[in-house]
């Protein structure tokens, strides 16, 4: 079976991040100069998977405009002025960037639709019939999509989810008495785990989600997808991190400015 696509949502408002979403849609906002997408999209090109669709909805014209203009942005250009104005792209060392090759549909879903909704519009229209990775537009990790296909198809699921450990919010402390005798600033909660977004779906998926505005993949479809035995899913234990809230976003840009950022794979 070829490689299956990678399907991204990207049509949220993102509310939390608002000093950045008034602006931009929150797969623009950047991290090291590139928007997140960016990021996402070369962690799966990492693992072979080059063709991508990306859910659009609030603000999604910035998107399609920056991948629009990719080759203009990735090479030096010469523009000829006129009534018939030329542009010629200058490629470097016989390539312009590792991104070619790239094949990415910017699918709109509308302004207001849920996760599942859009789901649902994209899958019908551009991955019917198809096995398909699917991922927010903002989290960056670096999960192992080689293993948790493996896991998938193994398991026989219709999705699998990539459930990870979240730090704790807050510190914890470890008492005896009155004394203090451990001290965790941010301790990792050990048992329990989240959706971490990076699903593996099937074609069969369809039968879960509706193109209704209000269908929220993480409601009812993956509620009756768990209560169908149908929902496998994939433990990670490294990095992951959402793009939440703009504290998220300042710690993200700092790991990369660090040059240690774990999500950069490539």
């Amino acid at each position: 079976m070829s490689e299956p696509l990678a399907m991204i949502l990207c049509g949220g408002r993102g509310t939390r991040l608002r000093e950045e979403t008034e602006f931009r849609p929150k797969p623009m906002v950047e991290i090291g100069g590139r928007p997140i997408v960016w990021h996402i999209m070369k962690h799966y090109a990492t693992y072979g998977v080059r063709r991508f669709v990306l859910c659009l909805g609030y603000k999604g014209s910035m998107i399609k405009d920056w991948f629009l203009r990719y080759e203009e942005r990735s090479r030096d250009v010469t523009v000829t002025l006129g009534k018939s104005r030329a542009v010629l792209l200058h490629d470097s060392d016989g390539h312009a960037h590792d991104e070619d090759g790239w094949e990415i549909t910017l699918a709109d879903t509308g302004e207001d639709a849920m996760t599942g909704a859009r789901v649902a519009k994209a899958a019908k229209r551009h991955a019917a019939g198809q096995r398909f990775f699917l991922t927010y537009g903002d989290g960056v990790s670096d999960v192992n999509l080689h293993a948790l296909r493996a896991q998938h198809e193994r398991s026989g699921a219709t999705v699998t989810v990539t459930g990870v450990r979240p730090p704790a919010r807050f510190g914890e402390l470890i008492c005896t008495g009155d004394r203090v005798r451990e001290f965790s600033e941010k301790p990792q909660t050990q048992e329990s785990r989240i959706n971490g977004g990076f699903f593996m779906c099937e074609p069969e998926i369809l039968s879960y989600v509706h193109e209704r505005d209000d269908c929220t993949l993480e409601r009812e479809p993956l509620e009756a997808l768990a209560k169908a035995n149908a929902l496998g899913i994939h433990r990670h234990d490294g990095f992951w991190q959402c793009m939440d809230t703009l504290r998220d976003h300042q710690y993200l840009e700092s790991l990369w400015r660090q040059g240690s950022a774990p999500w950069k794979t490539w």
